[in-house]
């Protein structure tokens, strides 16, 4: 027999997110979280223009905006040959002209609350999903396991929202497929100082076979340095030292604190991905965000790509929830919606990706194209790269669900 409502399984910006939304137009919504709490060290922080508007007509935004963060307007290269700005947020014409930085677990637990007091709405922390409820080839529910036993929850609709090593696409057989990542990335932080340039925000610093970017925050720097797909045993066997040097030569304001970077232990390995599913659905289930495509970390778009996720599940979930139930054509319509706009993004990475491990190979410098210097420098380009960036290819707009 099938449940009532929803179950969304993963508390990331996208589950969280479509959770809310559905719980907000009056949907019974249970949202599943394996672990006992949201706190990640060096997820996505960016929360982009168009989140911070969805927020905003939610109601959210100042609520959210009262937590530290810092608030990025321009998008930087800096190359061997010299430095240039892709993107000024601070020209968008809205209130939210910049990428406010925040630890997505502050985010997450903020709008996690505000879930939780929606009425028919239940968070379970510390929830591992185990199965996969089935009558005939339709998904009706799940297993799943918490610190006491195993319980079984029917719904209308599962959707998967459980990141990129999802469980839930696993157990429907709906495999990734790789588009073919090139690089890696090694996560770690660095304190800020008062003499630290004003407007570095997300800056990017090019040299030979690596590159370093920073990101801004009220924790301090995160600092990503790249490495070759693959090449993390070869970098732990030479230990911090060539990273230190490396970041000395190309970020030489902060050379005086690099020293603090002392172990490998103070790293973590983000394994760069690109993939995605060639069906987000079956009967009863749905994938949304890194579940159903991997985004790679370069744009910082991969909240953006959640929520909008979110977005258009909301929009055609809703109804049929509220209404005649989630048929096939239902999930189908998700996919149309938001597949073409994932492809692109995914086309754009897979080019940098490219052209990446080409420069490593030719022993030439990890940088942008030239031509982006003479792109940039034409009037409004920064403006509306800024405004590409800020809202990604074909945002949804979220339906009047109540």
């Amino acid at each position: 027999m099938t449940g009532r409502g929803c179950v969304v399984a993963g508390g990331g910006p996208g589950g969280v997110m479509l959770a809310y939304l559905l719980g907000r137009a009056g949907v019974p919504v249970t949202l599943l979280e394996a672990r006992r709490d949201f706190d990640r060290d060096f997820r996505g922080d960016s929360l982009h223009p168009y989140t911070l508007e969805l927020l905003d007509q939610l109601g959210l935004a100042v609520g959210l905006l009262a937590l530290p963060h810092h608030k990025a307007r321009y998008f930087r290269f800096h190359t061997p040959a010299g430095s240039l700005t892709t993107a000024d947020y601070g020209r968008l014409r809205n209130a939210f002209n910049y990428v406010a930085l925040m630890p997505q677990a502050r985010f997450l637990d903020f709008l996690a609350a505000r879930f939780a007091a929606l009425p028919g709405c239940r968070l379970l922390l510390g929830a591992k999903v185990s199965d996969l409820v089935r009558e005939g080839d339709r998904v009706v529910g799940v297993r799943y396991r918490d610190e006491h036993d195993t319980h079984e929850l029917r719904a209308a609709v599962v959707v998967g929202s459980d990141g990129r090593f999802s469980k839930l696409r696993r157990l429907a057989d709906l495999p990734a497929r790789s588009l073919g990542a090139t690089s890696d990335l090694l996560w770690f932080r660095l304190p800020q100082h008062e003499t630290d340039p004003p407007d570095a925000d997300v800056d990017l610093f090019f040299g030979r076979d690596h590159y370093v970017g920073l990101l801004a925050g009220p924790q301090g720097w995160q600092v990503g340095y790249s490495l070759p797909k693959g090449g993390y045993p070869a970098a732990r066997a030479a230990g911090v030292a060539p990273i230190r040097e490396f970041v000395d030569r190309h970020v030489p304001w902060l050379a005086d604190r690099t020293h603090l970077l002392t172990d490998f232990a103070q790293t973590t390995l983000l394994s760069v991905d690109i993939s995605r599913v060639d069906t987000w659905w079956r009967p009863g289930l749905l994938l949304i965000g890194d579940a159903a495509h991997v985004i790679s970390p370069v744009g910082g778009n991969g909240i953006l790509m959640a929520v909008q996720d979110a977005v258009a599940a909301a929009n055609h979930l809703a109804p049929a929830l509220l209404g005649s139930g989630v048929s096939d054509a239902v999930l189908q319509a998700v996919q149309d919606e938001r597949e073409p706009a994932i492809r692109s993004v995914q086309a754009q990475q897979v080019q940098i990706e490219q052209r990446a491990a080409h420069a490593r190979h030719t022993g030439r410098p990890v940088a942008p194209p030239a031509l982006l210097k003479v792109i940039t420098a034409i009037p409004g380009m920064r403006a509306r790269a800024a405004k590409a960036n800020a809202y990604g290819p074909f945002p949804p707009r979220l339906n009047s669900l109540r």
